[in-house]
């Protein structure tokens, strides 16, 4: 098969483009300044802070910065989400330096290690970082000249405070000092280092540019409805650029309100204070909604005339009449009344969950990226969308299949303006000769160019037939079992011949669920009811792929900090 080239898929919103950040920051100003940025918890109440307010912070902190010699620096940045991480972020990329993003929950030697290898300068962080940080000075880690706490109300011995210097940068600019308004950006250079998932040691930073980012904000911004009227709840790290780019950089440049989720177990309460209308995360958290809406909807013996609503909502659906706010109002209200857009990535979403949020009236699309494009490469949205794909790729980029086989799956390779200027230091470049970025997912793309995901390249069980097996396209027929909260399918080779695979699936159970709905306690009849269950989805696939041994349990899979599970990591667990 020829690798055939699809061209991005049309815009269909009138959007702004933006050549860097900081003409962002200027047009926010402009245009939404007395519009709330932020919307937070403190101890005592709910704090506002418009675009007015945040701006100006941004302003003062990077002439600050570049004050005290940090102009061209690179410069970290970890804790959890804040909009004080928000605030040094753009003070750092629209016109002081690099800035380093890292993962809030890598452990301290890891951290360490990035610190060096990044050769950042000065670094930003929350109170959870303190202890760290102090070590990091006692041994003198990397080039690190600057500590500054996003707490610390004034400097304290060698640590700096985020809001003192915030005070000093507003007094110099108050001064006349116009070192960071005047500051001209490159937007072809490096001006965020960012770190793949993996250990320190296979973990690859990717070099993205103020072009990189404002070409994927344009393309966002082409294809989805979000406006100054919307509020988002923030609750992937944003050291990720799927949540930095889309959750964050995406809602300021039209001027959205963004809300900080308080945690997980509180994500019900914060969409109805906060009053969340669009929602952009990982498919597990969608899922877990979905399937607490439906078994709500159960227990109260409304599932009849929830499906009876749905089907009448098609009807009026077809005649132009949107009937499915009204027709799921409970429903709605539950979810704080004003929830219309879910957007999902990073990961493989259930087609069923993306249909039954839409089935209620609430627009659900999956999207696809990578850290090293920016990241979306492709998403469904209102006028491109199909059950199962992710959608057709981005407006500014080109996509291919890579030596697709008589199904037409082959890898994934996307190019174009937002595709990363390359890894830092790093042997393998990343992008070929004619700046094609080869994804390492496994894909094949329809007639009508929708892209479809198989699995990642490097997962895929080769078996001893010569057939392969895509683990994910089982894990999702096993999740889908009642009780089981997610599974991990893997290759063990065979005790008869080491050389042939059998396929096996470590299953992670909710007890609870189990015993209320199959009436079983013990682990012995747990697993059995569990065997029966993937046994009916044996019977239903090709006789390769069947599922030969399962392992149980109430442990969580290992994880990255977005939630996608760690293979390498869970393969020593079942060898």
């Amino acid at each position: 098969m020829s690798e055939r080239i699809y061209k991005g898929c049309e815009r269909i919103f009138k959007a702004q483009k933006f050549e860097n950040l900081k003409q962002i920051l200027k047009n926010t100003k402009e245009q939404f300044g007395t519009n709330p940025a932020f919307k937070f918890k403190t101890a005592d109440s709910m704090k506002i802070m418009t675009y007015d307010e945040y701006i100006e912070e941004v302003e003062a902190l990077g002439t600050a910065l570049i004050s005290i010699g940090l102009k061209d620096k690179r410069i970290g940045v970890i804790s959890e989400n804040r909009y004080e991480w928000e605030e040094a972020y753009l003070a750092i990329t629209c016109g002081t330096g690099i800035a380093v993003p890292l993962d809030k929950a890598l452990p301290e030697n890891e951290i360490f290690n990035l610190i060096e290898r990044s050769e950042m300068e000065a670094i930003f962080y929350s109170s959870k970082y303190d202890e760290i940080m102090k070590k990091a000075i006692e041994k003198g880690i990397g080039k690190v000249r600057f500590f500054i706490s996003m707490d610390n109300t004034e400097k304290q011995g060698e640590i700096y405070s985020q809001k003192e210097l915030i005070k000093l940068g507003k007094d110099l600019v108050k001064n006349g000092a116009k070192s960071f308004q005047d500051a001209e950006i490159n937007n072809e250079e490096m001006a965020i280092m960012l770190f793949t998932s993996g250990t320190t040691s296979t973990s690859k930073a990717v070099m993205l540019s103020h072009k990189n980012i404002c070409t994927n904000i344009y393309d966002i911004s082409s294809v989805f409805d979000v406006a100054k009227e919307d509020t988002l709840l923030s609750f992937l790290p944003l050291h990720h650029v799927f949540e930095c780019t889309v959750g964050f950089l995406y809602p300021v440049s039209v001027g959205a309100t963004i809300a900080f989720c308080t945690g997980i177990r509180h994500i019900a309460e914060n969409l109805k204070e906060y009053k969340i209308s669009v929602m952009i995360s990982v498919p597990v958290l969608f899922e877990s909604m979905y399937k607490k809406v439906m078994k709500s909807i159960e227990d109260k013996g409304k599932l009849g005339t929830v499906k009876f609503g749905i089907k009448l909502s098609k009807v009026t659906g077809f005649l132009g009449i949107d009937i499915r706010k009204k027709l799921f109002k409970e429903i709605h209200e539950t979810l704080g009344g004003k929830l219309r857009l879910f957007v999902a990535g990073a990961a493989a979403f259930d087609p069923e969950v993306e249909k039954g949020f839409n089935n209620l009236g609430i627009d659900t699309y999956q999207g696809y990226g990578l850290t090293e494009t920016a990241p979306v490469v492709a998403a469904e949205h209102k006028t491109c969308a199909k059950q199962g794909s992710i959608g057709k790729v981005f407006p500014s980029l080109e996509a291919k299949i890579l030596e697709p086989d008589e199904q037409g799956i082959g890898e994934l390779a996307v190019k174009g303006p937002s595709v990363m200027l390359g890894y830092y230091n790093h042997i393998e470049k990343g992008i070929t000769e004619d700046g094609w970025f080869l994804t390492g997912d496994l894909a094949y793309i329809d007639k009508d160019g929708y892209i479809f995901i198989t699995g990642r390249k490097k997962s895929v069980i080769v078996l001893k037939n010569g057939k392969n097996v895509y683990p994910e396209e089982s894990e999702s027929l096993i999740n889908k079992i009642t009780g089981v909260k997610e599974s991990f399918v893997f290759g063990r080779p065979e005790k008869e011949d080491k050389n042939a695979l059998k396929l096996c699936a470590k299953i992670v159970y909710d007890k609870e669920i189990m015993k209320e709905k199959y009436g079983v306690e013990t682990e012995e009849e747990i697993k059995k009811k569990i065997w029966e269950k993937v046994k009916e989805i044996n019977r239903k696939m090709p006789t390769y792929k069947y599922i030969k041994e399962i392992i149980i349990t109430e442990e969580e899979l290992i994880k990255t900090t977005t939630l996608k599970v760690k293979r390498f990591e869970e393969i020593k667990t079942v060898q």
